[in-house]
């Protein structure tokens, strides 16, 4: 595979707040793999179910935004 010497740098999306990018908002996080936030709210279940409810209406309204009508 040929490239042109540039490399891609992937920002890590952060778990909690879908569609943006982990931001660091945590003192000496690396990444979402290390933030305690995260941790948390993955290990209540009450905190995760809100999370997948907002991941749900968040990939709806990508959907819906991606199909448009042919007028």
């Amino acid at each position: 595979m040929a490239t042109n010497g540039k490399r891609r740098v992937v920002a890590p999306r952060c778990p909690l707040r879908p569609g943006e990018p982990c931001t660091l908002c945590q003192a000496f996080v690396t990444g979402p793999e290390d933030c305690q936030t995260v941790k948390l709210v993955m290990q209540d279940p009450e905190l995760r179910e809100l999370l997948a409810e907002r991941r749900r209406e968040y990939n709806a309204q990508r959907k819906a935004q991606k199909i448009t009508p042919v007028s």
